[in-house]
């Protein structure tokens, strides 16, 4: 999916599918599995919604002929899939399969830390 130069956001998505299991050990090793399984499905809400803005990124990457205020209307309706699919996520993860909110919050958390990756460069 992630070949050749990296955008700033591939490098986040990246990064938070390496912080995924590192959320789901540490969170495992310290409260027991189910707080390790919270935590991985913390991490990976984070890199989902993070995987909606790179499929986005990319779409207006293969169209350079689109024009400011269509790419506009694309970032507006990108931040409004994230957040419903972030709610949504939420809601499934605290609601439906009962997972302890504050280790599942934490691996999200854990996770957005990978937008330092964009940070760093290379």
């Amino acid at each position: 999916m992630f070949t050749g130069n990296h955008t700033g956001v591939q490098r986040v998505a990246l990064a938070q599918a390496g912080l995924a299991p590192i959320a789901a050990l540490i969170s495992g090793g310290l409260a027991g599995i189910g707080a390790g399984l919270a935590a991985l499905y913390g991490a990976l809400a984070a890199l989902a919604v993070s995987a909606v803005l790179v499929w986005r990124e990319r779409q207006s990457m293969r169209h350079p002929e689109w024009n400011q205020h269509r790419l506009f209307k694309l970032f507006v309706r990108a931040g409004i899939e994230r957040l419903l699919l972030l709610a949504g996520l939420l809601i499934v993860g605290l609601g439906v399969l009962k997972l302890a909110p504050l280790p599942l919050l934490l691996g999200l958390l854990l996770a957005q830390l990978g937008w330092l990756a964009a940070v760093t460069g290379r």
